[in-house]
């Protein structure tokens, strides 16, 4: 299913990591994760919630925490997120939910045991219904909880509990997974890691000013600084979109969506920086900066490399330029961003 074919009926409700719960998902049955990337084993858990939901006549909604507990436990050691808060707030609205619901993760959670985690948490704090989880989810006071005892815990405490299966690939035996998700963008193999997503993956930062290079070489780029990304050096066909849906002063494409290439890297053949994710927009000339772009990635086209001189590297530019726009032609891969 196309994520545009999921889109909720009723407004998605956002209930930040300090609010209570608002009466539109009281009693909600809620997926429950951390749901980095949001793949496709995570997208069987939304369509489990809303089939358990509906029969319930619940709200559906999903049960996230921030920040990563990894990030928590090890805040020295940089993480490639694949998505952020936003990033995950802007996938979950488009999958048919009517909420999503983000709790602190902190040293009182962190320290709370496996029981105090369903009956404080989920039903007194929370006041779900129900709870759908993966078959490798483990919570509690060191990840002393497991698929099995969180069942168990929410009979006693009067709640449902699903715990759904692996899920592959069609003729792959590993489980579709986040790690699998990092590992292919360190490669650079953006079709391999879209194929797990179900969807383009993207990426989301403000406009920041550059040294205006790309303005002079006649590739001007939007420039976006990710934190602790671990996406391989190199050059890639893109789509990109403003947060409210638009790109100002046309460039626009089908679902609001402007194509372009992008470099991700170092800028070796100038001054081997602080990695940047550098976009040209194809017949786009507005002003971008300060503003919070999008971008999805379509398609890896080469490594990133030093050139002997700016016009090498320019001849090689219209060159990944128009292979960008081959592939973008091609893709038809589903995009969280579009329409």
């Amino acid at each position: 299913m196309a994520p545009g074919d999921e889109t909720a009926a009723r407004p998605f409700q956002i209930c930040g990591m300090d609010e209570p719960v608002p009466a539109s998902l009281a009693g909600a049955v809620a997926a429950i994760g951390n749901f980095d990337g949001v793949h496709r084993g995570h997208r069987v858990l939304v369509e489990a919630v809303r089939a358990q939901a509906a029969e319930a006549g619940r709200p559906a909604a999903v049960l996230t925490f921030e920040p990563h507990p990894r990030s928590f436990f090890a805040p020295a050691a940089p993480m490639f997120r694949l998505t952020g808060p936003a990033e995950k707030e802007t996938v979950f609205a488009r999958l048919g939910l009517d909420g999503l619901i983000v709790r602190r993760f902190d040293a009182a959670l962190a320290a709370t045991g496996a029981r105090g985690f369903v009956l404080d948490l989920l039903r007194e704090g929370l006041g779900l219904s129900g709870a759908v989880i993966g078959h490798d989810f483990h919570f509690g006071r060191g990840r002393e909880g497991t698929p099995e005892i969180l069942a168990e815990l929410c009979r006693e405490a009067g709640l449902t509990c699903r715990i759904v299966p692996p899920v592959a690939l069609a003729g792959e035996a590993e489980p579709v997974s986040s790690s699998a998700i990092r590992a292919a963008l360190s490669a650079g193999d953006v079709a391999r890691a879209n194929a797990l997503l179900g969807y383009r993956w993207f990426v989301r930062a403000p406009v920041r000013h550059g040294d205006k290079r790309g303005r002079v070489l006649g590739f001007p780029t939007a420039n976006l600084r990710l934190a602790d990304c671990g996406l391989a050096h190199g050059i890639y066909a893109v789509r990109a979109r403003l947060a409210d849906g638009t790109l100002r002063d046309g460039g626009l494409r089908d679902g609001g969506l402007c194509d372009g290439v992008a470099s991700y890297g170092r800028r070796p053949t100038f001054d081997d920086g602080a990695p940047l994710l550098e976009v040209n927009l194809f017949d786009f000339a507005g002003d971008l900066y300060g503003q919070d772009l999008a971008v999805e990635f379509s398609g890896f086209i080469r490594g990133e490399a030093r050139f002997s001189s700016a016009e090498a590297l320019v001849e090689r530019m219209h060159v990944d330029a128009a292979q960008a726009r081959a592939i973008l032609s091609a893709d038809r891969t589903p995009s969280m961003l579009a329409g």
